[in-house]
C-alpha cells in the first residue's frame, strides 16, 4: 500500500531463504529485470548497499537481514522504454551531456551518490519526482556545490515535476543511466517513465 501522511512505513520481517541479497542499486535492477522479462514474482531484496539502501537507513550489514533487527518495506519501481528495450529501475534515472549543461532526472529516491538530486522523493509514494535542466557553463559548478545538501532547488533554470509518470526530455549529447548502469538510447529525444506502485520488498 502506498504510504500517506501519518500512516506507519515497514514492519519487522526478515529476508527469506529464496530472498536476494544486493549490494547496489544497479544490482537490484537486475533482479527486478530479470524477473519481470520472465513473467515471474520479483523475489524479496537485502539491501546491503546503494542509493536505495541509503534512502531506508541501511546498514550494509548482512548479518542484520536475517536478525531480529530486519525491517521490510514495499517500494515502487519506475519502469521506461529505452533504445527499444523495456527497462526497470529502483533509484534513478540520470541523464546528461558531458558538460553537464543539459540535465534531466527522474527519481524514486532522493540520493544518487553524495547528492541529494531529489530532497522530497519517497521511494513509496506513489511518485516520481522529475527535474530537468538548461544550465549556463558558469552555474553548474554552483548548483553541483549545493548539491549533497539539496538546497539546489529551487532554481530557475530547473522545472520540477512529481507524478506517476514523467517525460525526460533527451537531445543531442545527453546519455542515460539507470541506477548507475549507462544505456544507449538509440537516438529517442525523450522518454515515459512510469512507477509500478509497491512492486517491490526490500529488507534492511
Amino acid at each position: 500500500m502506498t504510504i500517506a501522511k501519518g500512516r506507519p512505513w515497514g514492519d519487522p520481517g526478515r529476508l527469506p531463504a529464496d530472498g536476494v541479497e544486493v549490494h547496489s542499486d544497479g544490482e537490484a535492477r537486475r533482479v527486478v529485470e530479470a524477473a519481470r522479462r520472465a513473467g515471474t514474482a520479483i523475489p524479496v531484496l537485502g539491501l546491503l548497499g546503494g542509493d536505495l539502501c541509503r534512502t531506508l537507513g541501511g546498514t550494509g550489514d548482512p548479518g542484520r537481514l536475517r536478525s531480529a533487527d530486519a525491517v521490510m518495506f514495499p517500494v515502487d519501481v519506475a519502469t521506461v522504454e529505452i533504445g527499444g528495450r523495456r527497462c526497470w529501475f529502483v533509484a534513478h534515472l540520470v541523464a546528461h551531456n558531458r558538460s553537464w549543461t543539459r540535465v534531466a532526472v527522474a527519481m524514486n529516491a532522493p540520493w544518487r551518490g553524495r547528492w541529494n538530486l531529489a530532497p522530497r522523493a519517497h521511494p513509496d509514494d506513489g511518485l516520481l519526482d522529475s527535474g530537468w535542466a538548461r544550465l549556463a557553463p558558469g552555474d553548474v559548478r554552483k548548483v553541483r556545490a549545493r548539491l549533497p545538501q539539496g538546497a539546489h532547488l529551487p532554481h530557475p533554470a530547473i522545472r520540477e515535476r512529481r507524478a506517476a509518470t514523467v517525460e525526460v526530455p533527451l537531445g543531442r549529447g545527453v546519455r542515460v543511466w539507470l541506477d548507475g548502469l549507462p544505456e544507449p538510447t538509440g537516438g529517442a529525444d525523450r522518454l515515459i517513465v512510469t512507477l509500478e506502485t509497491d512492486a517491490l520488498v526490500v529488507v534492511i
